[in-house]
């Protein structure tokens, strides 16, 4: 049996609405400000709706209620002479909504700033698109571990749209790591000459003499001499560099004529007529590899640098920064030092959240009046709202207030002001 309503002796309540099923169908419940519980709640938030039901609580002096024009027309027509009362959680609400839909309309999905860590090598390798087999696994693994596509996509320096086509391919079809010979020759020879530097150094730590280093390793002084030396490098200077061939008089014209969209056999007939004596695939080859290379010194060339979403930048004005998971205080620091305005508005919200939870009136009054003009529409809009809710002239029964009691149910329902 539902519990009898006395409603004769409801006076002070909070109304806001629910969902009975997200964006298609919603309630609006009714909470006592001074018993903290439900008192009724009907299956519609029609002003008309609304309007009746308030109706039929004949004493009611105070309704705290959201910023809704549903709500504001329901207690003005049923109880055009009850206190309406801004309450603190739609107010805070209202004004991160602001903010947030200036950083979504003024910012891009991913914004880039100065990197804040080291990159490592396999990060790099991540980062090539020609590591297709690596990226694809890669966002397979980071699915598994509860990542968003959107989050992946950050991740790799690529867009949701590529994620969402690594992700649909199953796990016994994703091909296999396609290195060239002379890439797997040379990484095995890297990989040896390492364990040699490595062995080396040891020897040495342990007191062998170099002579001696050089003869329990089958090398000559001058090679033990090198690995011990700090700058040692393992790679071989001369691996990818060019050597000119048949080719190098017409590299030039090669890439000018393919820019212009000529076919290979087009561009070697014209080369053939010129003296030149090799293969249509070798200027495929000799392509590929500028391709290669322009992309290295591109990456090299260009400033280090990171991507943060946008999101991120839109809880911190809700939330403490700690509790962020997807962006770190360092890249925090420097999207404030990139974008200076935000700091401004991370500092307004805050601060307006302290003002609402002072229990104050003079301190809202004092916010209100100081606080900055800036030129953002959405901010702006926030601000006549408060100004029109709180105009006594035009609404004398419309009041931002504080009501003296803990805030009904939580923060989910109506937390009056």
């Amino acid at each position: 049996m539902p519990a009898i309503v006395d409603k004769p002796s409801v006076t002070k309540v909070c109304v806001d609405d629910f969902a009975l099923r997200k964006r298609f169908s919603y309630g609006t419940v009714m909470v006592g400000l001074e018993s903290h519980r439900i008192i009724d709640l009907i299956p519609s938030r029609e002003t008309t709706d609304v309007a009746n039901w308030l109706a039929t609580f004949p004493n009611i002096q105070v309704i705290s209620r959201g910023g809704a024009a549903t709500y504001s027309s329901a207690a003005t027509g049923s109880h055009p002479e009850a206190i309406q009362v801004s309450d603190r959680f739609h107010l805070i609400k209202g004004l991160s909504e602001a903010i947030s839909k200036y950083i979504i309309r003024e910012f891009p999905a991913r914004i880039e700033i100065p990197l804040t860590e080291e990159v490592s090598e396999e990060r790099r390798t991540l980062y090539n698109t020609a590591n297709r087999p690596l990226r694809i696994r890669f966002a397979h693994q980071k699915k598994e571990c509860g990542l968003t596509v959107s989050d992946i996509a950050l991740l790799m320096h690529s867009c949701p749209t590529t994620v969402r086509k690594y992700l649909v391919i199953p796990e016994d079809k994703i091909p296999e790591n396609r290195a060239i010979s002379r890439e797997r020759q040379h990484q095995l020879a890297v990989q040896q000459k390492q364990c040699e530097v490595a062995e080396a150094r040891k020897l040495t730590e342990a007191g062998y003499p170099i002579e001696q280093i050089a003869t329990m390793m089958h090398h000559t002084r001058k090679t033990i001499q090198n690995y011990l030396n700090p700058g040692y490098s393992v790679t071989n200077g001369h691996y990818n560099r060019r050597i000119p061939g048949k080719l190098a008089p017409y590299e030039k014209e090669v890439i000018e004529l393919r820019g212009q969209g000529l076919p290979y056999p087009k561009i070697h007939n014209i080369l053939c007529g010129k003296g030149y004596t090799g293969s249509v695939a070798s200027l495929r080859m000799f392509l590929q590899k500028e391709r290669t290379r322009a992309q290295e010194q591109e990456e090299q060339s260009k400033p280090q640098s990171e991507f943060i979403q946008r999101k991120s930048l839109c809880q911190p004005i809700y939330k403490k920064l700690e509790d962020v998971a997807t962006i770190t205080s360092d890249q925090y620091e420097q999207a404030l030092e990139k974008y200076p305005l935000l700091s401004q508005l991370y500092t307004l919200a805050k601060e307006f959240h302290t003002v609402m939870f002072s229990q104050k009136p003079a301190k809202l009054d004092l916010w209100i009046k100081s606080a900055p003009k800036y030129d953002i529409p959405e901010l702006q809009s926030f601000m006549e709202g408060i100004h029109c809710f709180n105009s006594p002239p035009k609404r004398p029964n419309h009041q931002l207030c504080w009501w003296n009691g803990k805030a009904p149910l939580g923060q989910n329902l109506c937390v009056s002001a």
